[in-house]
Parts: C-alpha cells; structure tokens; sequence
C-alpha cells in the first residue's frame, strides 16, 4: 500500500484525539502546556481562538473531547480537559487587550442574527473584526440564550457569562434586547446582506398521556420551569417532585428543585444506565445532593385524585435484546409513585411559526425542521444561514460554536459574492521539539497520577442559595499534576525514511510496541495482522512510511496505542525519527486564499 501522507494536516489532525473530537477543534495539548508553564493568559487566548467561550464552556461543556482522551488507553479516567479549561479562565488576568477589535470602517455589509446564544455570538465574533455590522436580536433582556435561562447558576454563575458574552458584545454589535422576532418576511424585508438564525429549541416536549391536564398547574415543561427560575416567576416547588427524563436537563431541572424547597426529588428513567443521555458527571453531582434515580419506568398516566396531582403510574419494564441487536421491552407490572408535582424533561424541539413558508426556506415535511445545508449552514433561501439547536436540534454549546464558525465563513463568502461552498483549507505547522541531543520541549516523563477530583461546596451551603457555584475548581496543586497527565498527542512522532538503517532500535525501545518494520502489503488490513501489536482500533489509522532505503521494507506504526513518550526518537542513531510539534491551522471567516 502507499506511503502515509503526512504533508496533509488531517493525518497528524486525527492523531490528536482529544482535539479530533472537539467540535470546534481546540488545541487541547497546547492550551495544557501553557497551564503547566502558568501561562494562563495565553492558554485562555489559545482556547478562546476556536471555542470562543472558555470560561462557560470550563463550567458546561458535554466533553467529547474526554471519551477520546488517549490517557483512557492507560489507564480508566481521562485527563480532566474541561476542568483545566476552566484553570485558564479563572486564573487569567486582563486580557482585553489582546481580544479582536473591530474595525472603525464598516465594510458595509449588514447582518442579522436572530437570538444572542452561543451560535450567534460566534457568528458575531467572526464577522465584526472584519467590518460588518451586525445586528443581534434578542428576546430577553441579557445576552446568553439558552445558556443563561436554562444553566442554573450554581452551574454557570451570571458574571462569568457576562463577561464573556460581553468581549464580543463590546467589539460593536449592535444588540436589539426585548426585540422577538415574530415574521421572517418582515425581517428580510429590512434589507440586510445576510440572516443567521441562533434561536435555540425553545420549545420543550409534552408528554400526552391521561390526567395530564387535570391539574396542570403542577406539571410543568423543563425548560420552561427552569426559565421561570431564573427570572424569578417560579421560588418554590412542592416537597415531593418527579422529574421525567434523563437527560441533562433534567439533571438541571432536579437540582433546582432541591434548592427551590423539594425535598424528595425522583428521577425517572425509561431505560437502564448505560442508555442515560445525562454526561456521567452530571449524574454524580445529583446523586450527591440526594436525587433518587429509578431506572425502567415508562409513564402510564398521572393520577389526580379530587382535581389535585397525588401521583404517577408507571410500568416497569424489562428490556432484552433480539437476534438483530435491537432492544425490547415487555411489562412486568404496573408501579404508582406519589407526588406532588411533575417536570417534564424528556428533550426539545424547535418552533419556528415565526417563519412564513413561503418566503423560500424549505421544512422538512417530517419533523417540521428547515432544510439545512450540514457544510455551508445555508438554508434553501441564499443568504439566509442557521446553526447551533435552530439547524438540528439540541446538541450542547461547543456544537454550536462549531457551527457558528461554520455559518460566518459561509456569510462573508455570500457577502463577498463568492459560492459558499469554497471553504478555506484546513492548514498546519510542524516544527521539531528537539532541544539537544536527548531533550524536547516538552515534558515527555509519564506521570502516573489519577485525576483530580474536583471540590464540590457543602451541600448546606449550596441550597441555601441557589446562585453559590457548586464546582470550587482545581486548587493550583491539582492543576500542575493534572496538565502533567497529559500525554501530548499534539508532538508528533515524525519518520524520514531516508534516513533509516533498519538497526530496529526504536522497535526495541518502544514501550507499547506501537514500531514495525515489515513488508508491505496489498491492505492495511493486511498490515494490521502482522504488527507488533494488535492493531485492533480500526478508527485510528496506521503509519506507512515509503520504502526502507536497506531493504525495501516499510516502517509501520499503530497510531493508536503510541504514547508519543519520544523514546524512539532518543535511541534512532540517525535522527529518522523526529518528534515534531504539530499545530493545526483552523479556517475561520476571511481566511480564504485570492
């Protein structure tokens, strides 16, 4: 098979799990060494470059980036990115001066945003140091979205998100607060270049089932509740609640109640745990305050009794799985729990009446949802753009930064006059570690540390006010072991095959056996049967140098199990192996080549 082409920044890309996995690709290697160095101004920099929101997404992030972590190949628990993220946030100092400016000259060209969430404030980000002027409306009477109304703040404490909000906000978007949108023609009718559509899935789902209108005052929708919360329309619960769904809204939605005057609050779930959509630390920090989950009830009905909630039916079920993989499940009985109100909190869809169907943007006719193009975020009218929960649904907030990014580089090109489908290419730099003969500049020593565990606030203390933030962070102790686990994926081990005498002493030396020189073959998959090491992950891919000058043979190595320790390339003789610092180059708006 051919020689690896590592000249293309998707091969070493891809090797970097942890940033491979990240929506928006943030540096993630990068960001932890400059903590290691206590840097924190440039490593709050480096991640604000892609995620645009370090501090809020240090508190919120759904972490994909940490089931991808190649520390999980060692050992159980992956390096604590999210919480480092937040290291650099909080220990920042005054770094304004180094944000985007806009500048004085305006280029022009008007764009809408429709919401001030996290899709459309990236767009903003992206578009303003170029010139354009944008205008944000927003509902509300703050900036956030959905972050603001629906994260509690002992989650997402109200300075931190205004704060960031505010560094992109203060480069010179025009913000239009108390402003609903209710008429996509009369929008456009307002002449603007351009329209970015970031208004969230506002709109929670019901649960139609007998007696569900019989006393609607105390069944209520998750993030409808969770709103009237913040705003301070709903200070107190019933003692005995029932939150049904498992996901992180619900997690939300019965930690709020703890602090609104619950005091017996059940999670109910239809499935088993391993199918919870809840992130695993969401699902920690509930059952620490004393949230009861009760796995595989699926609700029958509410019981009101005499016009008053007393309760809700359930059957109990048990799932198997049939010869096609698919689960099953039967009843084994039918259960009532008591209780005296009910959340609802079993996912959200978009709602937008607001848009006329006949001004060109095409709805999916089965889930009422408005064509969107999955590269360019166009919608089937030119130069109307969604992203974030508007394009497809709820996903978390990195999901729609990504997509922010996305949609502004797909508008400056419409503004431009340029098809949106050219995209700016993906770039990178590769620049040796080496600092002497047998020296990098990195830490390349294993650090055999567990993760950190984060200090949480007294429970007295954090129902006793709701906006007390329950996460306290890393201690700086904690933070210097941590950014140490990191495996620094990022520092590439480099081949030049012209270079190579086949001594096979980086084979020797290599601890996880991750080096092969061997034939090549017709396949990859035929090279995967004859490696040092099972190369089992067939997601991670395999290096292929071309021919060994010696013997024509080829020098194989399973990117997935190597620890990038740079052992091999201390013992080459002759210098064939290279550890090289990897730095991807991400496209963003105005970066297309003439």
């Amino acid at each position: 098979m051919g020689a690896t082409d590592v000249n293309d920044p998707r091969y070493y890309h891809k090797v970097v799990d942890c940033q491979w996995a990240c929506p928006a690709h943030t540096n993630v290697p990068g960001y932890l060494r400059l903590i290691a160095q206590g840097r924190y101004d440039d490593s709050y920099m480096l991640n604000r470059e892609s995620n645009v929101f370090p501090g809020i997404l240090g508190r919120t992030c759904d972490r994909p980036c940490e089931p991808a972590c190649r520390r999980v190949r060692v050992e159980e628990k992956p390096v604590a990115i999210c919480r480092l993220k937040r290291v650099a946030a909080d220990l920042r100092g005054d770094i304004t001066a180094r944000l985007p400016k806009a500048p004085k000259q305006k280029n022009g060209k008007r764009i809408a945003c429709v919401g001030a969430g996290p899709a459309s404030l990236t767009v903003a980000n992206d578009l303003l140091p170029l010139g354009y002027d944008v205008t944000i409306f927003e509902q509300n009477a703050k900036p956030g979205g959905l972050m603001r109304v629906n994260i509690p703040a002992f989650r997402l404490p109200a300075s931190v998100l205004d704060e960031e909000c505010g560094y992109i906000i203060d480069m010179g978007a025009t913000m239009k607060y108390g402003t609903p949108i209710d008429s996509m023609k009369a929008l456009l009718a307002k002449g603007y270049d351009a329209v970015f559509v970031g208004s969230g899935a506002p709109k929670g789902k019901e649960l139609d089932l007998p007696g569900r209108h019989d006393d609607p005052g105390k069944i209520h929708i998750g993030i409808e509740w969770l709103a009237n919360v913040h705003f301070g329309h709903v200070e107190r619960i019933e003692p005995r609640v029932l939150i049904i769904g498992v996901g992180n809204t619900a997690m939300d939605c019965c930690r709020t109640a703890k602090r609104v005057g619950a005091t017996d609050v059940t999670v109910i779930a239809r499935r088993g745990r391993k199918h919870f959509k809840a992130s695993p630390w969401e699902l920690e920090d509930a059952e620490e305050e004393l949230v009861e989950i009760v796995e595989n009830h699926s609700p029958k009905r509410f019981v009101v009794e005499n016009g008053t909630l007393v309760g809700m039916e359930f059957e109990v079920l048990e799932w198997t799985e049939d010869a096609s993989g698919r689960q099953k499940s039967t009843v084994k009985e039918t259960r009532i729990l008591p209780c005296d109100a009910v959340i609802l909190a079993i996912g959200q869809d978009n709602a937008f009446p607001w848009i006329e169907r006949d001004v060109g943007i095409e709805f999916d006719p089965k889930w009422d949802m408005p064509v969107v193009d999955k590269t360019t975020f166009q919608s089937t009218r030119e130069g109307v753009f969604f992203g974030g929960d508007a394009a497809w649904g709820p996903e978390n907030i990195i999901w729609a930064v990504a997509h922010g990014h996305q949609a502004a580089i797909s508008i400056h090109q419409h503004c431009q006059g340029k098809p949106v489908t050219e995209r700016p290419p993906q770039g990178m730099t590769l620049v040796s570690a080496k600092m002497g003969m047998h020296s990098w500049a990195y830490s390349n020593d294993y650090e055999p540390a567990k993760r950190a565990k984060m200090q949480h606030e007294d429970l007295t203390k954090r129902f006793a006010d709701i906006t007390v933030e329950v996460e306290l962070g890393f201690t700086p102790e904690q933070a210097a072991r941590e950014v140490q686990r990191c495996l620094n994926c990022d520092i590439q081990t480099h081949f030049t095959t012209s270079l190579c005498i086949e001594c096979d002493a980086c084979v020797d030396v290599c601890p996880t056996r991750c080096l092969t020189i061997t034939t090549n073959g017709t396949s990859e998959a035929d090279l995967r049967t004859r490696l040092s090491a099972p190369a089992e992950n067939l997601d991670q891919a395999v290096y292929v140098s071309d021919a060994l000058p010696q013997t024509k043979r080829v020098m194989v190595k399973d990117e997935d199990v190597c620890l990038h320790c740079g052992l091999c390339a201390e013992r080459c003789p002759t210098a064939a192996w290279d550890m090289r610092t990897f730095d991807l180059k991400l496209p963003y708006a105005g970066m297309m080549q003439p």
